[in-house]
């Protein structure tokens, strides 16, 4: 890279940089969103076939946990919001203790979901290892925790990557003042609050229907 350009031979300027790296997390984001809607789309189905049983299976997950998890992250989309915002108005040291929060806050979330998944071992509720269910809604409830281990451990692995992303930001605003760290902080910022809102739509649809009547 030319010394003092900021950006790439391919680009025009710093903000054809800046376009494309958003184009591009946007595309990146549509893929995602594929991945998550055939789960949804699975979710809907067997539900439909189903409508009592995944009731009832809802109704064996932890909503305090999952309560506390939505909160959780929901803060730490507001962190990272306030992250890029403290980084576009100069103010790098604040925005690196926002995103060690968001960070900590992701942390606990993994935490609490790892607590709630020994506690779904423990109850019997692990399809393949050792799932027991009252019948007859056993199969039922069984293809609900499937989704719900499948669904909800894609999700972590996300959070984690996302948690990542945002401590290698850290670390590189630690080391430099380079303005070229805002686009790269908005792109992290728009990963961070798609996997928060996945969230929100498992949260809907794993822990509240049993609970709800819907």
């Amino acid at each position: 890279m030319p010394e003092g350009r900021g950006f790439a031979p391919q680009y025009a300027s710093v903000q054809h940089r800046d376009e494309a790296a958003e184009i591009g997390i946007w595309v990146f984001l549509a893929t995602e969103l594929l991945l998550f809607g055939g789960l949804l789309f699975a979710y809907f189905v067997y539900r439909h076939a189903n409508p009592a049983a995944f009731a009832a299976a809802s109704r064996h997950t932890d909503i305090v946990i999952g309560t506390a998890n939505t909160a959780i992250l929901l803060t730490s989309s507001f962190l990272v919001a306030c992250a890029v915002d403290a980084l576009q108005a100069g103010a790098r040291r604040i925005c690196i203790m926002l995103l060690i929060g968001a960070m900590l806050l992701g942390l606990l979330f993994l935490s609490l979901k790892a607590t709630e998944y020994a506690g779904e071992y423990h109850e019997h509720l692990v399809p393949g290892i050792n799932f027991s269910f009252a019948p007859p809604l056993a199969d039922g409830a069984e293809l609900f925790f499937t989704i719900y281990f499948v669904a909800t451990s894609i999700h972590a692995i996300h959070m984690m990557i996302g948690i990542a992303v945002l401590a290698a930001l850290a670390i590189m605003l630690r080391r430099t003042a380079s303005t070229r760290l805002c686009a790269a902080l908005r792109t992290a910022a728009l990963y961070w609050h798609f996997v928060d809102a996945i969230w929100i739509v498992l949260f809907a649809l794993i822990y509240l229907p049993g609970r709800s009547g819907a």
